[in-house]
């Protein structure tokens, strides 16, 4: 990770410095004529370039993400004492939000109130908002990038006062995001450098989709929890993503326990508003509709009975969807609308119904035109999944006019050109979507998403794409999403800054910024193991982590497989345990409990994973060594110590784990969640609990019936013989 540097040299000792260095590669490996000239020279390289390494690693200071295009950090501090925040000019509603934000973050280091004036007359040091042009607040259609752009910014401070300039609110609020980043000291010593920026962000369109329909449904509060993430990486679109999940009035039987009010989805986007995030409906328009065919009233509009597309042709779904279209306008003012239509499986089976006229590939273009024009004369820009676009690639010429197709690809890929090359070749506006890997494993694989978020964007790139959209998908219905916010901050990170981010430090450096100093540190290395136990427990289990999760030990399949990757289970436990013990320290070190609590259940859920599948493989063990036949009276040192004993023993430990990690894992979802589908979802642990009982009292059964001298039988006719009746 590249550093913002506190104390460059001056302008004569940085050229001095940069010549030496290239100077001192150069000799190292120029020819001399004399061996001891060559060794002289070849000394004084390498002191040179070590010199140059312990001078850049003095420089280093608070890391900034995302890093400005242009940073320069000189010598002295302005001291936070007897500061004040004022305006240019007069501001607007937007401009006073992002000064009283200013406001708090300073005082949160100083200890006292910055105040916010609006004139400077009669002030001592300030830091002047000067915003210079409309006020701009969210993102545009046909938005542009880079330095005249009106999201950018630049600021000014010295050890006399300060300067934040922009075109926009919105640029105002972006500098302000990196000025609590630079803050340093606390109390009487806090202090911000002397610093000059210029910045701008690389993509114009930056944003994260968030899943309210696959699983639990997120409360109000957590919503904008998110916004506020989201919004300090320099975030400014929040796709809401709705099948079902957004109250409609004209259909109160659709998903009545499972969806937001209007009047919540109207605070919601004005919070985002205030942050200078655009929240977009990202709808579903054709397919993934069961949650609307499965009321009885409805299901005569899917393509097939109680399906999840519906049928083009029933000319009741167009007046549905208008009805739809005017409610969801009315609710969202955006300018932007994602209207869905990806992954249409029942199309071709929808065609053959309709006979030897309709094609899947007509169907599909007629009705997203039908759809797209419903928004379009309302003035809305649409957007929509380019999955079936791709698939059917005659209908590329007949397009909506203006739409912009999402080309969505969730595996890191050496070549995304299958997505780009029919876009770029045919100038069809286009974003990419990239996605947090978490809907199938037990907590999130970063790994994965970083290169699928890194591997893209260099693409897109090259595509002239116009923005990034980060899918964070709940498909699981298991998920803790907090446990995704570094992968959310590593997307908008990438977003803005034009160099790539350092890898090797991110966890650390995202710790040093969302943490207090004195846990940083903790929760960095405690994330590092916390990602290393989710990819080493894949080695056992496969990616799909959280299904697994839940399978018998003890099955042939599974149990082989166990066999193989005793290793790779037992280093799971040992990292995931790793990760607790950083996460245990950060909370005595007073770190924000609550986002550290599903890093915390996270971790032991883990644990829990090598613990259950490595009992199958010691199990298989012991009653390998008990047999072939038995010995009654060295049975109960040999397995019912261990296996029957009520309060000490291998089922005992993962009943009492899984009803620990039970009530933990609900708490934390109650932090994120309403109680939709909690109940649902809680199920599964009670199973889990049955199964090791069950288990336990089908070893106590057979050793009540056990014989001296009998052939013990294999483990699986006495385990599924009993537990299956």
């Amino acid at each position: 990770m590249r550093r913002c540097r506190p104390a460059s040299p001056r302008p004569e000792q940085a050229i001095w410095l940069t010549w030496h260095c290239a100077e001192g590669r150069q000799s190292n490996t120029r020819k001399c004529k004399s061996s001891r000239e060559e060794s002289a020279m070849k000394r004084t390289a390498l002191l040179l370039v070590f010199l140059c390494s312990v001078l850049a690693v003095q420089a280093e200071a608070k890391v900034l993400m995302p890093r400005p295009q242009k940073i320069q950090i000189r010598e002295g501090k302005l001291p936070l004492n007897s500061l004040a925040i004022c305006f240019a000019s007069d501001p607007a509603i937007e401009d006073s939000f992002t000064a009283e934000q200013l406001s708090i973050a300073l005082s949160r280091n100083l200890g006292r109130r910055v105040p916010v004036v609006e004139a400077k007359v009669g002030l001592g040091k300030v830091i002047l908002l000067s915003r210079t042009g409309l006020v701009d607040p969210l993102p545009l259609p046909d938005q542009q990038t880079g330095p005249e752009s009106h999201e950018a910014y630049s600021l000014k401070i010295s050890p006399d006062g300060g300067e934040v300039r922009s075109r926009s609110s919105a640029g105002l609020f972006y500098a302000v995001q990196t000025l609590r980043q630079l803050i340093e000291g606390e109390g009487d010593t806090a202090a911000l450098p002397s610093v000059e920026v210029e910045d701008w962000p690389s993509l114009a369109y930056r944003g994260i989709m968030v899943d309210m329909s696959h699983g639990p449904l997120f409360s109000e509060e957590e919503v904008k929890r998110q916004l506020d993430f989201l919004s300090s990486w320099k975030g400014n679109q929040f796709y809401f993503y709705s099948e079902a999940s957004v109250e409609l009035e004209k259909y109160p039987l659709l998903n009545p326990k499972g969806r937001f009010s209007q009047e919540q989805v109207r605070r919601i986007i004005a919070y985002g508003r205030e942050r200078h995030v655009d929240v977009i409906p990202c709808l579903e328009l054709y397919g993934h509709l069961h949650d609307l065919f499965r009321v009885e009233r409805y299901s005569e509009l899917a393509a097939l009975p109680h399906g999840g597309e519906f049928n083009p042709r029933n000319p009741k779904v167009i007046r549905l969807l208008e009805d739809w279209a005017d409610e969801l306008v009315r609710l969202f003012p955006s300018p932007f609308v994602h209207i869905g239509f990806d992954e249409t499986w029942q199309i071709e089976m929808a065609a053959q119904k309709e006979g030897s006229g309709a094609t899947p590939a007509k169907l599909f273009v007629q009705q997203l035109n039908a759809v797209a024009g419903l928004f379009q004369k309302q003035g809305k820009r649409v957007m929509a999944w380019g999955d079936i676009i791709k698939k059917y690639p005659e209908i590329y010429s007949q397009l909506p006019p203006g739409l912009i197709d999402v080309a969505w690809e969730y595996d890191p890929k050496a070549n995304y050109g299958e997505w780009l090359d029919p876009l770029t070749t045919r100038k069809i506006p286009h974003m990419i979507a990239t996605a947090v890997s978490n809907w199938r494993e037990i907590v999130p694989d970063y790994e994965y998403t970083f290169d699928n978020i890194d591997r893209f964007l260099v693409a897109a790139q090259k595509s002239k794409a116009v923005g990034h959209l980060n899918t964070l998908w709940t498909d699981s219905s298991q998920n803790l999403t907090r446990q995704a916010w570094p992968a959310i901050a590593y997307g908008a990170i990438a977003d803005w800054q034009s160099e790539p981010i350092g890898r090797e430090r991110f966890f650390q450096d995202y710790a040093e910024l969302t943490h207090p100093p004195a846990s940083a540190s903790e929760i960095g290395k405690g994330l590092e193991a916390f990602s290393s136990a989710e990819l080493r427990l894949q080695k056992a289990l496969g990616q799909e982590t959280i299904h697994v999760f839940w399978d018998d030990p003890l099955q042939t399949e599974r149990l082989n497989k166990s066999m193989e990757h005793r290793e790779d289970l037992r280093q799971t436990r040992l990292l995931a345990e790793d990760a607790l013990e950083h996460f245990y320290r950060a909370q005595r070190l007073k770190a924000d409990p609550d986002s550290l609590f599903s890093f915390v259940v996270g971790s032991q859920m883990l644990d829990y994973a090598g613990l259950k599948f490595l009992t199958g493989v010691e199990l298989a063990e012991r009653w390998k060594e008990l047999g072939p036949i038995v010995k009654q009276d060295q049975w109960w040192n040999r397995f019912n110590a261990e296996w029957t004993y009520q309060s000490h023993g291998h089922p005992i430990d993962l009943m009492d784990q899984i009803t620990e990690l039970r009530r933990d894992y609900r708490q934390a979802w109650l932090m994120e969640y309403t109680e939709y589908r909690l109940d649902s979802t809680l199920g599964r642990w009670d199973a889990e609990y049955q199964y090791w009982r069950g288990l336990q009292a089908v070893f106590r059964a057979f050793s009540e019936k056990l014989r001296d001298g009998q052939m013990l039988p294999p483990l699986d006719s006495v385990v599924h013989g009993q537990m299956d009746r």
